[in-house]
């Protein structure tokens, strides 16, 4: 009952919703049908005008030949007075043929007969026949180029014959004739994607991709008109058949649709030749033919019915959905009050994700700048002592001047003031240096020079190598190589590994430290390597653990390397540490090279 309620409850809201799936089926399949044919039309015609240019060229490059001839003078004295030159000439035309690559070349008296022909020496020989009834030797009696296809008389060999009458005196004398085989056009239209076919002023195909169509009728033809052709032998023993070729619909611009059953004998290669084509034709210069294309439809109409069928099961499923909206409206909305109330969580969580993160970042940054000022700490020291030294030399220098101006020895005082000076520009140097380090980075990555942060950082840590007497080996295969990090935190990253290489290297007998900087591909690698005991597989699994450390109590807490590690997968690149095969330990910074778009390691 609830069923039967249903119904006549939305009777008309089910005849409306079944009318408008029928119109939408009846409009997309008239849109997605014409699309389809209009692209398929376009392709057919820039098809045609391919073919008609390959026809074109294979029967233009003879077309001047005929013509020729009337120029030789052996050929003006055999047809008009008729000397016996017949050999030499058909010789000479055999000569031409072979060059020229055409079937045959011969010519006729003012009567039709062949007096010289290329294939002079064969059996089948056209010297001496009588020709006149050829629709060439016709054209030609009135003045005008010959052009016909037909099929030979004597070989049964078809072609194209292309003639020239021979004028002399203004009269007819003779009529030079060039046969032109079509064989190789035909063969080449056989690889084609599409079959394609010519059909001459009688609506006979004389040319086509697909050999079983060759001499079929695109029309029946009467008794009339196929005894007429029968007589003129001109397709010689052919069979002319009319092809199995029903016009299904016309359309404008010369293009119908047509029901192609292809015969099985000659099918050749072609096994698309069956099913809807849309057949386009094209008239041939004045030859009176007609060149067709024939373009598969049957996968555009099936394309179609899949759109129709697709859009009228959409427009079906939007009007249930339209019914079930109707009968469940309260619940979707309920439903939609829920998404809302779910995406104000999200987005709640998603500003407590982006504030945490922010935190995050902030508490790194104080970590990694933290990290760095225990490294001064750690170089104080040392850059104590490199001052002390130049402030000592300053005050005995100083004193010393005193007493030379006094004495009036002014050039000696004036050396004195020059090495303050130099002094002074030493200590600005380092102290400059040390402030630019301590300075708090943003962390954002820039164009840092490699060169440049290696300098730096040697400079820094210059008083504690000299302390331990280590040896200190640079090798920059680049000295422009620059890489994508902050330039302060990768000065920081550099005196980190170096300071934990002259670690390793303390007890060596000459602690030698190698920093090497090259570029591969779009990655720049910077190694740190030392001559210490290397990297003992457990330890070389914990390497950048936060606050593990091989050191002794009071000797570090273990940060170095991880917030090194941090700084450079920050800046896009990896820092790994591994035991060298020829002893020590070496750890190797990869980063991508400034301006480089693409990272590749070599």
């Amino acid at each position: 009952m609830s069923v039967i309620r249903f119904f006549r409850q939305n009777g008309w809201l089910l005849v409306g919703m079944a009318l408008l799936v029928a119109c939408t089926a009846l409009a997309v399949w008239q849109l997605a049908s014409q699309r389809g044919l209009d692209e398929l039309r376009q392709a057919g015609q820039h098809r045609l005008e391919l073919y008609a240019a390959s026809l074109d060229r294979a029967i233009g490059q003879y077309a001047y030949l005929p013509a020729t001839l009337e120029l030789e003078r052996d050929v003006l004295d055999l047809v008009t007075r008729e000397q016996p030159l017949g050999a030499a000439v058909s010789r000479r035309l055999e000569r031409l043929n072979l060059r020229a690559g055409t079937r045959s070349i011969y010519l006729l008296d003012r009567h039709g007969r062949v007096v010289a022909t290329s294939n002079w020496n064969r059996p089948d020989s056209y010297m001496g026949e009588d020709l006149s009834y050829r629709p060439y030797f016709v054209a030609a009696r009135q003045r005008k180029p010959g052009r016909f296809f037909g099929i030979g008389s004597t070989r049964g060999e078809s072609g194209y014959y292309l003639s020239s009458p021979i004028m002399s005196g203004g009269e007819l004398a003779g009529v030079a004739v060039v046969k032109v085989g079509l064989d190789r056009l035909e063969q080449s239209w056989a690889t084609v994607e599409v079959p394609v076919m010519v059909a001459d002023r009688n609506g006979v195909v004389i040319l086509s991709s697909v050999p079983g169509w060759k001499f079929g009728t695109r029309l029946p033809l009467d008794a009339a008109q196929y005894n007429a052709l029968r007589d003129s032998q001109q397709y010689g023993a052919e069979t002319l058949r009319p092809l199995r070729m029903p016009v299904l619909r016309t359309l404008d611009g010369a293009a119908a649709l047509l029901q192609v059953s292809m015969p099985q004998e000659g099918a050749g290669d072609i096994r698309s030749a069956d099913g809807v084509f849309l057949a386009q034709d094209a008239a041939f210069g004045d030859t009176g033919w007609t060149l067709t294309v024939l373009s598969p439809a049957t996968p555009v109409l099936f394309l179609a019915r899949v759109q129709t069928a697709l859009a009228a099961l959409a427009v079906a499923c939007l009007c249930i959905l339209l019914v079930i909206w109707r009968m469940r409206r309260r619940q979707l909305q309920d439903r939609l009050e829920a998404r809302e109330a779910l995406q104000r969580a999200h987005d709640e969580l998603e500003r407590k994700v982006e504030e945490r993160t922010r935190t995050l970042k902030e508490a790194q940054d104080e970590l990694v700048h933290a990290g760095k000022l225990a490294m001064i700490g750690q170089l104080s020291t040392g850059l104590a002592h490199e001052l002390n030294q130049p402030l000592t030399a300053l005050r005995t220098l100083a004193g010393n001047t005193i007493k030379f101006m006094a004495r009036g020895e002014l050039d000696t005082a004036q050396d004195n003031l020059e090495r303050i000076g130099m002094l002074v520009d030493g200590m600005g140097a380092l102290t400059g240096q040390l402030k630019q380090f301590a300075r708090k980075s943003s962390g954002t990555p820039g164009e840092a020079s490699v060169g440049r942060a290696i300098e730096h950082a040697l400079l820094l840590l210059d008083q504690r190598m000299r302390q331990a007497g280590a040896q200190v080996r640079v090798e920059i295969e680049d000295d422009a190589l620059a890489v994508r990090c902050d330039p302060n935190r990768l000065e920081q990253v550099l005196i980190n590994l170096v300071s934990n290489a002259l670690d390793a290297a303390a007890f060596a007998p000459v602690p030698v430290v190698t920093l090497c900087a090259r570029r591969r591909g779009g990655q720049g690698i910077i190694a740190v390597r030392d001559n210490g005991p290397g990297l003992p597989e457990p330890v070389r699994a914990r390497l950048f653990e936060p606050f593990f450390t091989t050191k002794d109590a009071g000797a570090g807490l273990g940060l170095g390397l991880a917030i090194s590690m941090g700084i450079i997968r920050d800046s896009g690149g990896t820092l790994e540490g591994a035991s060298h095969p020829d002893g020590g330990a070496v750890f190797t910074i990869h980063l991508p090279v400034a301006g480089a778009e693409t990272c590749i390691e070599a």
